[in-house]
């Protein structure tokens, strides 16, 4: 069966990577994409990378009927026109902040509120490691921030396992690539003021903690830098188990989480250059690398994990929740491994 689909806001960084998976799925058909500012210029205008497909970016206040509408818009767009997104298509994927967490309460404390706080009940998180259950059938999906992917991605097995019951400190550091800022991000990520820096731009209070707060049930330290890349988010956990950990309970616990996952590796340690998670290595792919190493000496747990913020952070993560929500193959789509050697994701 092939599914008929739109991209709403296609113009921008993840708009287009939404386009580029979608035009290779062997189940979806794209019908529409939108732009404001790109109205009547065929996408390969803002996507050189598209060029082969005739289509043109159309106004996003005439939404064709789709099956199934991705909305890659700024936070705050969702929630003032989801009722147009749900009435053009019967699932709507949303990758802005709109639908991620599950009280009002939650967008008071974090963001400034919430226009329609009863439908956040209806949400599903898009992050199918977590909520694959959920997900199937699901017509209303929030795909995850990128920096709290990374982080949920590294610290759930240690939940799950019971080795971080919520009692135990955690320190997040998170170094993220300038495509996280849109492609209007402004001057803070123009490459004269990017370049060379690894620049700490949320020191405290990211509102991704929420994200790690609601699913994992944990308080982390949560700190974000901006680095020199394009694409990626690394995050390294420091964490503080009550009791004694080895390194044969952490395989346990990694491998029952994700060894049957199709988009999680484990690298902890190995041999050759990538001995820990590298975003270098999944750039492009809807991959997350995931990893540890003990420090006895210290009590201390250091976990590693790594994503390509614009995939597995955002549109990959998007398009493998849809396939999990219309009960299509879980890796349609998304089989790209990446590249190597690669310059600077």
């Amino acid at each position: 069966m092939t599914y008929s689909a739109s991209v709403v806001g296609a113009s921008g960084f993840t708009g287009g990577e939404l386009l580029r998976l979608l035009d290779g799925h062997p189940e979806f058909r794209i019908t529409q994409a939108t732009s404001r500012s790109k109205e009547n210029k065929t996408i390969g205008h803002a996507h050189p990378n598209l060029r082969h497909r005739d289509l043109r970016f159309s106004h996003p206040e005439e939404l064709e009927s789709v099956d199934v509408l991705f909305a890659a818009t700024p936070h705050g767009v969702s929630m003032e026109r989801i009722d147009a997104f749900q009435d053009a298509a019967e699932t709507v994927v949303d990758l802005s902040a709109d639908f991620r967490l599950d009280t009002e309460s939650q967008y008071d404390e974090w963001y400034d509120g919430h226009e329609r706080p009863e439908l956040l009940e209806d949400a599903v998180y898009a992050l199918p490691e977590l909520t694959r259950d959920e997900l199937e059938g699901a017509d209303l999906i929030a795909s995850g921030g990128c920096n709290a992917t990374a982080t949920i991605m590294g610290l759930k097995p240690l939940v799950d396992d019971g080795i971080l019951t919520g009692d135990e400190q955690v320190v997040v550091d998170v170094k993220v690539g300038s495509s996280e800022g849109g492609a209007g991000g402004g001057e803070a990520s123009s490459h004269p003021e990017r370049s060379g820096v690894v620049r700490p731009y949320a020191p405290t209070g990211h509102r991704h903690e929420a994200e790690i707060e609601q699913f994992l049930g944990l308080d982390v330290s949560f700190t974000v830098h901006a680095v020199e890349m394009t694409r990626g988010a690394s995050a390294t956990c420091h964490v503080f188990p009550g009791e004694p950990v080895s390194k044969g309970d952490l395989w346990g616990a990694y491998r029952g989480a994700y060894e049957e996952e199709p988009f999680v590796e484990l690298v902890a340690g190995g041999g050759g250059v990538y001995r820990y998670p590298e975003p270098k290595a999944v750039a492009g792919t809807n991959r997350a690398e995931v990893g540890f190493e003990l420090d006895p000496s210290n009590k201390r747990l250091v976990v590693f994990s790594a994503i390509d913020n614009m995939m597995k952070g955002s549109a990959g993560q998007a398009v493998h929740a849809a396939n999990v929500a219309l009960g299509i193959e879980e890796t349609a789509g998304l089989d790209f491994q990446g590249l190597h050697p690669v310059g600077a994701p």
